[in-house]
């Protein structure tokens, strides 16, 4: 209290004194204070995390005050480490300590909403008709009443209903479209199970029972890099964060580790500590660059450019001029270098590489029975040729060779690297050359498109009786890399000085990088690693994956770290962090997510292809395969549109498709019974016949496109969907910005396998359900919004690749006002389902069609040529030639039932994952014990998963990775097929069964897993191939190696059998589109990039109030200080930014730290947070996607081709988006959009 009025003898306040009168007993009124001591008192602290994609994966105190949540703070009690380990801890960033903000705002989604004129339309219906699925089929028939709601998608107009309604409407329409068209019309996207992976489940164990389509993200996001699983068929396998601890040498190569990794940086600042040097690769000045002793700064999309010119330095020094045996051994041992190539001869008499060599190319085979055409050949240091163990084809239909031992035919063996010194003449081979493409916006180095080097090879008598020169793998990658063996090689480089492909002269030419910075590094990384023996590591960013040719960006990096034998190594390795993508307990998942206790298999799809086909971009396509081609390819084997190669690519089974074919996949065993046969081979028969076609050959047929859509736990519309604006056009029905003109008004090559129609279908979708728990740009244009609980309001589990722990999402208070959880919300969906549909849908046979997968026997479809059915060439085969079409049983009206317990398929079939399985009967029989049984009805006597506790359970009880049993079973089923004995990896964790109590009150270490290629230990940190190279566990790849040469047709017939630099593509975003107004000010061409943001976790955070006071408050684009000047831009003017897909409108913000000729959109800003309306569409402005497209590249279409071979997020069509350009130019008036404003802009626009 004050002293002030002490002074005064009557108002002196009255007190006792002590210690010598320097302390005084006051009699005043104290309750003021508590107002303070109440503001930081809590009920109880409840232990969760956030959900939000961000890798993070941070373990959360939620403090609740009077059944309200009131703050969060970090948790600091993650399992120790090692001594010589720093700890995890602290983990957490401002936008997670700023989630609470969210449960109790406007933005909080409180009860379900539904679009005015559809309900209003629905309810009329039902008072006609009694039945739900008629009163739904009245609607639809009705295409007028479908325009009416279609058309004002976006445009705001939703109401307050209640669950029951809109259950019934949603489940309605389920019924109708199964029932009309097909299961496969009902589709769902959600994204990165990992980080709420209950919550995912729910959704798509929903749409399984159902039949319905599960769509691909990982691909979609751009996050899948095709280059993992080309050399390792692997989709991503990383090390943890605290492995950077490890390293001795990092280069940051795109990744902004502090701003994108946060909780994972101070490992990063720790490490130098040590002494370790890191190196900072960006064209920006980013936040890793301060980080870093060095900053290099090529220029965008070069990546693999730079990255040769280091293998070039590294394969120079460490592997020709002063060898290093760690090197050599390695490649020699790991690597599939040694393997024979067998070379086909040109008219010129020089040739060019072929395929890899097999043991059924030799006369005796090499005396392997068991897929000979699967296996490679090499030659050992004796001069014999052999097949050495570990290559695919001792993966399937044989055990106890698949293993990485240096034998073959069961002696032992040393293999040789070159052919030089055995070689019996030395000849020309022809090899692609890309860096001479003109580009106006990318340095180019003009030589010779086909590049014919001289190279060592041997000469060997094949069994058809012909004679073939063949090549090592390892003389192949030295010669590409343009190095000089002393064999009269004119274009070979003999110093770093000459312009040569791809010498360091020659990288500072395309990069911009000085090729003394480029020298250094390379060398400084190889010799680190020899001296270490591979503990150089390169920490990548999505950024670099983000390219047209992001596999050649990362096949340079990965070339550089296989060259130095830094992967499976401890502190080495190749660091690829994108989105949360490592699911842990991935094999205890799988069967609760997509049904396979019930049902086999899944329809799954991939979304890129999926939304280039019904979104109707392919229609807009300029980029022509000639284009993409090799120049030693022949043309007339790749004509038609890109579009025409992912349908041949469905046809022969090497992609999925959806919808599947061109009738209700539940009509066919109608009509095989009438024809006398089964439905497998109807199908066959009528597909040879044409009688049955596939959708995609006819995607503007009104019976060929989705139906239904349910997005949760993503934000489609708001984040991830390239080619924003062709999604409002042709699936939803709605106004668009699209600025170009279709193939129809436009030159261009039209599709040969796809019927063009003039007009395309608008407004695909009938229903678009959105679940969220604050209003999205998705949820703005969906029919029906329900709102689900917080991550502080449900159980869940959340895992991530930076760590080894696993995660609850806790229940801290009950879900606020009306939300539910995601596991609540399709349970009640279900439930209706099974009601509704009595009358309808009963016990029905439905035919799926299941690509070649990869880990499965199907990936050795064909070993050598492509052949296709459709063109005569080879006979229809399912899982060889075409896709499997597999019979599965439906029971409809038991769907809940169904979806609430866990199926007979686990006992009878077992579980497993990545080619493995094992018995699980135990497990089935202890989680009937912990969830109880069903007492009666369809799944009478089943193990019950009514919550989303009981859903967590059962993926703990089931995963290797939770349950220490469960893991030595699963180490057991590999070594079966390895021979060697694995589970001294798990065996002192046998006893060890995690549940979902344990890791609320500690987060729990996970269980080393053949499920991954690290292990959990306290000897060494995770770390992705350690066990390849340690415990000799083959890569699922072809050699069973680490692959290098991708020796599929396609890949070389497109130039990618090896790595090379590849420009980017021209999109001809900006030279194609309509003609704009100018409005006044200058306007320039920019490459438009799209890196992740500091104020938010893709569009989470993005319109919190805390970020959002944090930044500038809305949208906004970065712009070099040199472009700004040309444009007249200050900073924080309005600009808008447009190509032929769109147009955006945002704040400039100006900085010296971009490069010119670039600009930045940081990722996932909403369109619901100040925007104003566009001076180029009339409409509000779009977001960061509406100025993109997606293009799809014909070699990710690949196939049934061992480790080429699609997997459900492993393989397939990829979203790029950073190769576009846009206009830019200052904005001249700045309008709101309110009724005068919107006049305004219609008058500019014209």
């Amino acid at each position: 209290m004050s002293k002030l009025l002490d002074r005064f003898r009557y108002f002196k306040q009255k007190g006792d004194t002590f210690a010598d009168g320097h302390g005084q007993v006051m009699h005043t009124n104290r309750d003021w204070e508590d107002s303070y001591r109440q503001r930081w008192q809590f009920d109880k602290i409840v232990r969760s995390t956030h959900g939000v994609n961000c890798t993070g994966s941070c373990s959360w105190k939620i403090y609740v005050k009077n059944g309200l949540v009131t703050w969060e703070t970090q948790q600091t009690d993650y399992p120790r480490t090692r001594p010589d380990l720093p700890n995890h801890e602290p983990r957490g960033c401002p936008r997670g300590a700023s989630y609470s903000w969210y449960l109790y705002s406007a933005n909080r989604l409180k009860y379900p909403l539904v679009r005015k004129r559809l309900i209003a339309l629905w309810r009329e219906a039902l008072s006609r008709h009694s039945d739900p699925v008629l009163a739904w089929e009245s609607i639809m028939n009705d295409p007028q009443k479908c325009q009416s709601y279609k058309q004002v998608r976006g445009h705001g107009g939703f109401i307050r209903s209640n669950w029951k309604e809109l259950n019934q409407l949603i489940a309605a329409a389920n019924v109708w479209t199964i029932k009309t068209y097909g299961p496969d019309r009902v589709a769902g996207f959600s994204p990165i199970p990992a980080m709420s992976m209950v919550s995912y489940a729910a959704g798509t164990r929903y749409l399984s029972l159902l039949g319905g389509t599960c769509l691909s993200f990982y691909d979609w996001y751009c996050d899948l890099p095709p280059a993992s699983p080309m050399t390792w068929g692997e989709q991503t396998d990383v090390p943890e964060s605290a492995d950077w601890y490890n390293s001795a040498y990092i280069i940051a190569w795109g990744s902004n580790v502090p701003q994108t990794r946060t909780p994972d940086a101070h490992f990063f600042t720790e490490v130098r500590y040590k002494g370790t040097k890191t190196i900072a690769i960006t064209p920006d000045y980013s936040e890793v660059a301060k980080l870093c002793d060095q900053w290099l700064a090529p220029k965008q999309g070069t990546d693999s450019a730079l990255a040769m010119a280091m293998g070039h330095v590294i394969l120079k020094e460490f592997h020709l001029d002063n060898p290093s045996d760690y090197f050599l051994n390695y490649c020699r041992r790991y690597t599939d270098m040694p393997m024979l190539v067998l070379l086909d001869e040109r008219a010129d008499g020089s040739y060019v590489p072929g395929r890899m060599m097999r043991a059924s190319d030799l006369v005796d085979g090499l005396g392997e029975a068991n897929n000979p055409e699967w296996k490679t050949v090499a030659l050992n240091s004796t001069g014999e040729l052999v097949a050495p163990n570990g290559s695919i084809g001792f993966r399937w239909g044989e055990k106890g060779k698949w293993n990485l031992e240096p034998l073959a035919a069961g002696v032992e063996t040393e293999l040789s690297l070159s052919l030089l010194g055995q070689h019996d003449d030395v000849a020309g081979v022809a090899f692609p050359y890309f860096g001479g493409n003109e580009n106006p916006h990318f340095r180019s180095v003009r030589q010779e498109p086909v590049l014919v080097r001289q190279l060592p090879m041997k000469r060997l008598a094949l069994a058809d009786g012909s004679e073939r020169m063949v090549i090592s793998v390892y003389d192949l990658v030295l010669a590409n890399y343009g190095l000089d063996r002393g064999l009269d090689d004119s274009l070979s480089a003999s110093d770093y000085n000459e312009v040569k492909a791809y010498t360091p002269a020659w990288g500072e030419q395309i990069t911009g990088v000085p090729r003394r910075h480029i020298e250094t590094i390379a060398r400084e990384f190889a010799e680190t690693a020899h001296k270490t023996h591979g503990r150089s590591m390169i920490i990548l960013g999505a950024g670099v994956n983000h390219w047209y040719h992001m596999d050649m960006n990362y096949r340079g990096m990965i070339n550089m770290l296989v060259f130095c034998g830094c992967v499976g190594q401890t502190g080495g390795g190749w660091a690829h962090y994108v989105g949360q993508e490592k699911l842990r307990p991935q094999t205890g998942w799988l069967p609760l997510a997509f049904a396979l206790d019930w049902n086999r298999p899944p329809r799954q799809m991939n979304s890129t292809s999926f939304f280039y086909n019904h979104a109707s971009q392919w229609r807009y396509e300029k980029l022509t395969a000639q284009e993409l081609l090799s120049p030693l390819a022949d043309p007339a084997k790749f004509t038609g549109h890109l579009i025409d190669f992912n349908v041949r690519a469905e046809r022969m089974g090497w992609l999925p498709s959806a919808p599947q074919l061109n009738l209700n996949p539940l009509s066919v065993k109608a009509s095989a019974d009438k024809a006398g046969l089964s439905a497998a081979d109807y199908t066959v028969q009528a597909l040879k016949s044409g009688a049955i076609r596939f959708a995609c050959e006819q995607p503007d047929s009104g019976h060929n496109h989705p139906r239904n859509l349910f997005v949760w736990r993503s934000n489609l519309l708001g984040s991830s969907g390239k080619g924003h604006e062709y999604m409002l056009k042709y699936l939803l029905g709605t106004d668009s910005g699209i600025q170009g003109e279709a193939l129809g008004s436009s030159e261009g090559i039209k599709p040969e396998e796809v019927e063009w129609q003039s007009a395309a279908i608008e407004g695909k979708l009938d229903l678009l359900v959105t679940l969220d728990f604050r209003m999205s740009s998705t949820c703005l244009f969906s029919d029906i919004v329900l709102p689900t609980a917080t991550w502080y309001e449900k159980d869940d589990m959340n895992t991530s690749d930076m760590h080894p722990f696993i995660h609850p999402l806790s229940a801290a208070v009950d879900p606020a006002w009306e939300s539910k959880s995601d596991w609540e919300i399709y349970k009640g969906i279900a439930s209706v389902f099974s009601e509704v549909c009595v009358g309808h849908l009963g016990q029905e046979t439905d035919v799926v069609l299941h690509p070649l997968q990869h880990d499965s026997p199907a990936e050795l479809a064909q070993p050598f040529d492509i052949l296709d059915w459709r063109k005569g060439e080879c006979e229809l085969t399912p899982g060889k030639t075409a896709p499997n079409i597999v019979v599965v049983e439906r029971d409809y009206p038991a769907t809940y039932e169904r979806f609430t317990s866990l199926g007979p398929l686990l006992d009878k079939l077992g579980n497993g994952g990545k080619g493995i399985a094992w018995n699980t009967q135990d497990e089935v029989d202890f989680l009937g014990k912990l969830n109880y049984t069903k007492h009666d009805g369809p799944a009478k006597g089943r193990p019950r998963i009514d919550t989303a506790l009981d859903a967590s359970e059962v993926i703990l009880t089931l995963a290797p990775e939770t349950n220490g049993q469960v893991a030595v079973k699963a180490w057991q089923a590999l070594g079966e097929m390895t021979g060697r004995e694995h589970t001294h990896l798990a065996i002192n964790k046998e006893d060890e069964k995690i549940r979902f109590r344990d890791i609320q009150a500690q987060p729990r270490k996970i269980i080393s897993s053949p499920t991954w290629s690290g292990l959990e230990s306290e000897h060494v940190s995770y770390n992705a191939g350690y066990t390849n190279v340690h415990e000799l566990i083959p890569w699922r790849t072809l050699s069973g190696r680490q692959q290098l040469y991708q020796d599929h047709a396609w890949m070389r017939a497109f130039g990618e059998s090896l790595v090379a630099y590849r420009p980017p593509i021209d999109t001809r975003s900006v030279s194609e589109m309509r003609e704009i107004p100018p409005n006044g000010f200058p306007e320039k061409a920019l490459n438009f990039l799209t890196p992740h943001q500091k104020w938010g976790i893709h569009s989470t955070y993005s319109e919190n109030l805390l970020m959002l006071t944090l930044s500038r408050g809305g949208p906004i684009v970065w712009i070099s200080e040199t472009d700004a000047r040309e444009l007249g831009i200050e900073d924080n003017d309005w600009i808008e930014a447009f190509n032929a897909n769109g147009a955006l409108t945002a704040r400039a913000v100006v900085s010296q730290r971009v490069p010119p000729g670039m600009t930045m959109m940081y990722h996932a800003q909403e369109r619901i947070m100040n925007i104003p309306g566009s001076e180029v569409t009339g409409m509000r402005g779009g977001i960061h996607n509406s100025v993109t497209r997606v293009c799809p590249k014909p070699t990710h279409m690949i196939g049934g081709y061992a480790q080429l071979a699609y997997g459900f997020n492993y393989y397939g069509t990829v979203g790029s988006n950073r190769d576009e350009f846009i206009m830019i130019r200052k904005m001249k008036n700045i309008h709101w959009l309110d009724d005068e404003g919107r006049d305004q802009v219609q008058e500019a626009k014209k």
